[in-house]
């Protein structure tokens, strides 16, 4: 088995405008009796439209037979109410009510909330099989190019470009987009102030394409530009590159290992091994770990990330991650059948990319300094906390993560993956409560579980990996003398941008897949 740690938006939640079910005994496919649940086998893979042939990743024949709609939803119902952790907070509410798969399984969660008063579950949702199994396997998803951050949802919204891939259109020209780039309108329609909900879809629909050939015209306002200028961008398959801007910094008290690392996919594990091959081989002092843009994925792999950042002597025998079921699953993982036991630090490749039962190289660090965001969000949490586990001195610069120590075994049926929350995970310490997400300790508001570090706003006046930008300059400067950067690290930009826009030092969420968000355990014979 490998976990999936979560979280691509619905994005139209990006861009917005001004009882229990628990039970009981079995009953017969057809009717429905609140808190009684048939197993969900009997209604798995019963289909409206069953697929024929063979499954591609499986190499096997689907299973599916013809059913109904009522069939798809039984097994979401029985599905939910055997793993999901918090299946007692699921009102129990006929499924032929439901006018969709779709709109019944967003009912099926829980509606409670965290200390901060966010939505408790942030990470319930579904995905078209085919896409999902391209997306996780090899890195390839319908998009520009181009990750945008979200710095305000609501009017007056505020936008900018986070980060582009290497080689894709949109950076170069007559596009030539950059980071720092602010959108100012999506076909037409004024992104800071529009409020009706046709222009709301219009934008969503923009800045995050859900199919290859969509054409759609930004606004933009370059760095350093006085005057807008349209650029038209059309979808393709674009193949992410996870692991990038792998560095040594010179430093006075020696070599300083910095990477950008975006996404736990699978064809991160040989870029991250290659990766810390290069530091290891220069014998950094220590490593900066670039997470701020990285929402999750395979949770696997961030145990290997952990393990060559502490190596052998303090990994060894010790726990990377317990993962904890609902109620009725105190001892058994419900999904393989095994006895729950926990996950140790993976000290030799999987094969999610490149041959598997390769010895990982190690830095043998005692401290890692961490760059995180809003966006940091699950499998990269895990890393924090594992390595908390262990007595890893774990350095966190820039802002809260987003708080997700929840993960999920994603389940196919008729075409859908469906991602529902079905358990939480604990490091060495059984510690794992942190909802609210990580934050340095010196954060003033919405402040989560806290570890040493520094609070700084992320600075797109500045490339990522350069030392003059903000998060990564305050990194260098704790390292340096424990002291954190609360301002711009000089003129530089003033200078550079002084005639037009200069990008702005602030958080914001780059929008991403719902499932580059999470931890999950990706599910394998014999794994």
């Amino acid at each position: 088995m490998r976990f999936l740690h979560n979280g691509v938006w619905a994005i139209a939640a990006l861009l917005v405008a001004c009882g229990g079910g628990g039970g009981g005994s079995t009953i017969v496919a057809t009717g429905w009796v609140k808190g009684q649940f048939s197993p969900a086998s009997a209604h798995a893979a019963m289909c409206v439209t069953p697929r024929s042939g063979i499954d591609p990743v499986t190499n096997k024949a689907f299973v599916d037979q013809q059913g109904t709609a009522l069939d798809e939803k039984n097994w979401l119902r029985s599905w939910t109410n055997d793993l999901y952790l918090w299946f007692s907070e699921v009102p129990d509410q006929d499924p032929a009510t439901f006018t969709s798969d779709a709109t019944y399984f967003t009912a099926l969660k829980t509606t409670a909330t965290t200390p901060s008063s966010r939505a408790k579950d942030q990470f319930h949702f579904t995905y078209a099989t085919a896409s999902w199994e391209a997306l996780s396997q090899s890195g390839v998803a319908a998009g520009y190019g181009v990750s945008f951050a979200l710095l305000a949802k609501k009017p007056p919204r505020n936008a900018v470009i986070a980060y582009t891939e290497p080689g894709a259109a949109a950076t170069m020209a007559p596009a030539s987009l950059a980071r720092g780039a602010k959108i100012l309108a999506v076909d037409g329609v004024d992104l800071v102030n529009a409020n009706d909900q046709a222009s709301i879809d219009k934008l969503n629909a923009g800045l995050s394409p859900k199919t290859v050939g969509e054409s759609h015209t930004f606004s933009i306002l370059d760095a350093g530009a006085v005057t807008p200028r349209d650029v038209t961008l059309v979808s393709a398959n674009i193949t992410l590159a996870p692991v990038r801007n792998v560095q040594v910094l010179p430093m006075a008290t020696g070599p300083v290992g910095y990477m950008l690392f975006n996404d736990h996919i699978a064809t991160a594990e040989a870029a991250l091994v290659s990766a810390f091959t290069t530091l290891q081989n220069a014998q950094v002092k220590d490593l900066i770990l670039d997470i701020r843009y990285n929402g999750g994925g395979y949770l696997d792999i961030a145990s290997e990330v952990a393990y060559m950042i502490a190596g052998q002597t303090r990994t060894v025998g010790q726990t990377f991650e317990l993962t904890q079921f609902n109620t009725k699953n105190p001892t058994i993982d419900p999904v393989t059948g095994k006895t729950i036991a926990p996950v140790g630090f993976h000290a030799t490749s999987l094969g999610f990319s490149g041959p598997a039962g390769q010895a990982l190289p190690t830095l043998n660090l005692s401290t890692v300094y961490v760059l995180t965001g809003p966006g940091t969000c699950s499998a990269s949490e895990s890393i924090i906390n594992s390595l908390q586990g262990i007595n890893v001195n774990v350095i966190q610069i820039g802002s809260t993560t987003c708080g997700k120590p929840y993960g999920f075994y994603p389940a196919d049926n008729c075409a859908v993956t469906y991602f529902s929350i079905q358990f939480q995970g604990v490091n060495a310490k059984n510690f794992g409560n942190y909802p609210d997400g990580f934050s340095p300790v010196n954060t003033s508001t919405n402040v989560g579980a806290t570890i040493p570090g520094c609070s700084v706003a992320d600075d797109f006046a500045h490339a990522l990996g350069d030392p003059m930008e903000g998060v990564l300059a305050s990194a260098l400067s704790y390292r340096a003398n424990g002291i954190c950067l609360t301002g711009p690290t000089g003129q530089q930009a003033d200078r550079r941008f002084a005639q037009g826009y200069v990008p702005p030092s602030a958080n914001g969420t780059v929008i991403k897949s719902f499932w580059q968000r999470n931890r999950i355990y990706r599910q394998r014979e014999n794994q």
